[in-house]
């Protein structure tokens, strides 16, 4: 089985010698000590970028805006700044993730591997899902309900779709709004309530079928 392939992008090569070395027997490692060799290096199709921010020329703020648009990948920015100022423009940028500096490396592996696992989950997610008369054309983001188009928003569209790729598991709202709003999101847990409303209502207009569940007291679930 071929190795996951790691972007490292730092222009202290101290810290990049010492992530490669611990992750080398576990994955292909790529580096780059700034930001041109990075976008460089981005061409080699890897499965994970590891991005420093402040970088002399080219900072990893323009780095993961000028990549963003050609690799899907996770992109973990490494940064010594965490003001939520900076955390939302990195998200606002592409990021997926922040990894504050100084970090343990047995939690940068774990944080890794979760995004990979991740990656790998919705790589691996059928294109289409059909649970009884409703179809869900993820690729297409569509849904067909008695062979009927539903019209929902983007982010009706977004909570359907975590929750039938996830049947039975049972989500709170702050976790919904968290995974679909991310930390861009300028509402509350109390938005994913009036989206599912709205889902609902859409649903109902074609189906007597209750799709999304509620778990009093806990959250919501996709029954199918």
């Amino acid at each position: 089985m071929m190795k996951q392939k790691i972007l490292i992008v730092d222009d202290e090569r101290g810290i990049v010698d010492m992530i490669k070395s611990y992750f080398e027997p576990q994955y292909d490692i790529l580096t780059a000590y700034g930001g041109r060799e990075a976008l460089q290096k981005a061409a080699g199709q890897p499965d994970l970028i590891l991005l420093d921010i402040n970088m002399p020329e080219i900072d990893g703020l323009t780095v993961c805006q000028q990549i963003r648009e050609h690799v899907s990948c996770p992109i973990l920015f490494l940064t010594a700044r965490m003001e939520s100022a900076d955390k939302i423009i990195g998200f606002q940028a592409g990021a997926d993730d922040y990894i504050v500096k100084p970090f343990d490396l047995d939690e940068l592996g774990a944080r890794i591997a979760a995004h990979l696992r991740r990656e790998q989950r919705r790589q691996g997610n059928p294109a289409v899902r059909f649970f009884g008369e409703l179809t869900i054309d993820y690729s297409a983001r569509t849904i067909r309900l008695n062979n009927e188009a539903v019209a929902l928003s983007r982010r009706e569209f977004d909570i359907v779709e975590l929750l039938s790729l996830n049947t039975g598991q049972v989500f709170d709202r702050e976790r919904i709004y968290e995974l679909v709003w991310g930390l861009d999101g300028a509402g509350s847990s109390d938005t994913v309530m009036e989206h599912i409303r709205k889902i609902r209502a859409k649903l109902s207009c074609s189906s007597l079928h209750n799709y999304i569940e509620t778990v009093w007291g806990v959250g919501y679930k996709w029954i199918g």
